[in-house]
């Protein structure tokens, strides 16, 4: 059996964690479960071993006493995706199992909070700029590799147009506006790209100048995506050149909130943020 994903231990320790306020036993937790369940089976889901179908996941959300709407529903969605194909599996070929996490994780989560130093966040990019930016950090890949890599980027952008969009808050470094070597046109387009995107409810960007006082961003980029505050299932994707690391425990994904709200602090403001962006267009003209 492969190794558990992010979800299924994230889901695995909050019905655990369940169970424990509830009070009850494992024996207890499988009578509520119904036909077809035992203790075994039940320790076997909390400890990342096993799916639960989302029937099942609600007649113990039942047991357990949760009422709150948005908490079912995330945790129902997660036992429910974990037992389906994404579309993203269709390109397992070229997807290392944390990218294919970090989708899948996207799909579920209510929010996303970026900090990038020398990149454009993937959800936000252009084709052109996502297409230069794999080339140059997918080293060895074949061009058809790079067309499937930027088809799956611009695939995962869904994510801000379906009915419930993911709420993002992107920290942008002015590094990632103005690197030296980029082609000017496409820099000059994803920067209108990221103008436009500013203009939606549910998107935030700032940028955070060269001119601001040292923080907690010069220890690197990450992501923490967000669930429903009453989940306690948010998680941190901190990306590497041939790997990534999930930060999954609750006190450590907490530094990482408090890093981004200094990072917050330290950013300029949306006007003005837009305004340099709009001024760094121009340069790109």
């Amino acid at each position: 059996m492969g190794a558990p994903s992010v979800r299924q231990r994230r889901l695995g320790a909050e019905l655990r964690a369940l169970r424990d306020a509830k009070g009850a036993t494992l024996e207890e937790a499988a009578r509520a479960a119904g036909s077809g369940w035992d203790k075994t089976r039940l320790s076997r889901v909390e400890r990342a071993q096993l799916g639960i179908k989302p029937a099942v996941m609600e007649l113990l959300l039942d047991a357990y006493d949760v009422t709150d709407a948005d908490k079912r529903e995330v945790l129902i969605s997660l036992a429910r995706h974990g037992a389906r194909r994404g579309w993203w599996q269709t390109y397992s070929d070229i997807l290392s199992p944390a990218y294919a996490e970090l989708i899948a994780l996207e799909a579920d989560a209510k929010s996303l909070r970026s900090y990038q130093t020398l990149l454009i966040p993937g959800l936000l990019q252009t084709a052109a700029y996502a297409r230069t930016a794999i080339a140059a950090i997918n080293l060895g890949s074949t061009p058809e590799q790079v067309n499937a890599l930027v088809e799956v980027r611009q695939a995962r952008q869904a994510v801000l147009s379906r009915p419930k969009p993911l709420e993002v808050w992107a920290i942008i470094h002015e590094a990632a506006l103005r690197p030296k070597a980029a082609d000017p046109v496409i820099m000059r387009d994803q920067c209108q790209r990221l103008l436009d995107l500013m203009a939606l409810p549910h998107v935030s960007i700032q940028v955070l100048p060269f001119d601001a006082p040292l923080h907690p961003g010069i220890a690197g980029a990450f992501t923490l995506l967000g669930f429903p505050e009453s989940a306690d299932l948010d998680v941190v994707h901190v990306e590497h050149l041939a790997n990534a690391l999930y930060v999954e425990d609750a006190a450590d994904v907490s530094v990482y909130g408090s890093a981004f709200d200094a990072l917050r602090a330290h950013a300029l403001s949306f006007d003005k943020s837009a305004d340099l962006t709009a001024r760094i267009k121009q340069e790109h003209s």
